[in-house]
């Protein structure tokens, strides 16, 4: 059995074929690891524009949520090696399985660098390998404990380090590199056109008033301890709003039996485009927020993370553009809600600030290839 069959075998699923150098080979390859469906999208432009100059990419995948139906859709060569495990024995689990499984796929790919996000398997496999790693952060994990054990297990390790630039990490300067707003990877205009026919044959009219409400799901190592929107809080919201509009929910966990209704009918590769459309985003969900910011949606964030030590991110769309609201009391989320809904969203004011954001910000795409390329001597 040949080394990717293997691999197969070992993780029940038929994948992608792992791509071997040939002798023809001109350009660098590039292995990504990609846990999470957010990860799609930060690397999915940087890995189209590295195939358009030549160089080879590969993804190593992961079965959470949607990561790897947005591969499929996407289109994305990938392999997925672990199912995210639900418990922390079952965590440390399938962090031994991928560190062995990606190792097996570096050493057939036989990477020049794998991109990552903070990943202890990516750094170890790529020091094994000899290769460099090139990270993109800037996810603040807020328990003392799992954050130090996190860097320990990973930074040593690490070659590159792109994060915004006041994100606090210790690593040697001379590592970092700085990059803000990263969904702006794939969400700048040169990247992102919205598709009104993609959402009006999911059913959703992007001419017609509609709020989307996300629920993210608090499982992830760095929300330890943390809680998003309540279902009373949601349900106040969807009372509300149901005057007005058409209410979408998301939600990484099942809805309960009266929400369902509102269930978001658009397949996930067009969130994007139903956030743009939408006239009011409220959600606990981090990315989601910056996301519906950054498309000039009015964005209403509320989680038990906000406080005095939020994230640069969320404190410069908040005072320095006004794209973003954030609250640590949900009922307090809830009431700006009803007050931006009841004074009336002016769309053009929101879009004047959100172009105004695009044009002080660099292209996220464009400065990751050059970061992931700044080492390769010229051919």
């Amino acid at each position: 059995m040949s080394l990717s069959a293997a691999i197969r075998s070992a993780i029940d699923d038929p994948g992608w074929e792992v791509p071997e150098p040939t002798a023809s080979d001109t350009g660098i390859r590039v292995l990504f690891d990609v846990g999470h469906p957010a990860q799609v999208h930060l690397f999915r432009n940087a890995i189209d524009v590295l195939e358009h100059a030549g160089h080879e990419t590969f993804v190593a995948s992961r079965e959470k949520d949607i990561t790897v139906d947005l591969l499929d859709a996407y289109e994305i060569a990938h392999l997925p090696l672990t199912t995210r495990g639900d418990s922390f024995p079952e965590l440390l689990w399938e962090l031994a399985c991928r560190e062995r499984r990606l190792l097996s796929v570096a050493r057939q790919f036989k990477p020049d660098i794998v991109a990552s996000r903070l990943s202890p398997a990516a750094a170890h496999v790529s020091r094994v390998v000899g290769c460099r790693n090139v990270v993109v952060s800037d996810t603040h994990i807020d328990s003392p404990v799992v954050r130090l054990l996190s860097q320990r297990l990973t930074l040593p390790f690490v070659d590159t380090v792109c994060a915004p630039a006041d994100f606090d990490l210790p690593v040697l300067e001379q590592k970092r590199r700085a990059l803000d707003f990263q969904e702006l990877a794939y969400l700048h205009p040169e990247y992102f056109q919205p598709d009104p026919i993609a959402l009006a044959e999911a059913g959703i009219d992007p001419g017609e008033p509609y709020f989307f409400v996300r629920l993210a799901g608090w499982d992830a190592y760095h929300d330890v301890g943390h809680k998003g929107l309540s279902p009373d809080a949601v349900r106040e919201l969807v009372s509300f709003l149901s005057d007005h509009g058409t209410v979408y929910l998301s939600a990484e966990e099942e809805l309960p039996t009266d929400l369902r209704d509102h269930r978001l009918p658009a397949p996930p590769q067009y969130v994007h485009d139903v956030l743009y459309y939408a006239d009011l985003y409220v959600g606990d969900s981090g990315t989601m927020s910056t996301e519906a910011a950054l498309l000039g949606t009015p964005a209403v964030r509320t989680n038990t993370l906000v406080g005095d030590n939020d994230e640069n991110v969320f404190r410069k769309l908040e005072h320095r553009y006004g794209l973003l609201s954030s609250f640590a009391d949900e009922n307090e989320a809830v009431a700006e809600a009803r007050r931006l809904v009841e004074a009336g969203i002016d769309e053009n004011e929101w879009r004047r600030r959100r172009d105004r954001l695009v044009d002080e910000q660099p292209n996220v795409t464009e400065r990751l290839v050059h970061v992931i390329l700044e080492e390769v001597p010229p051919s």
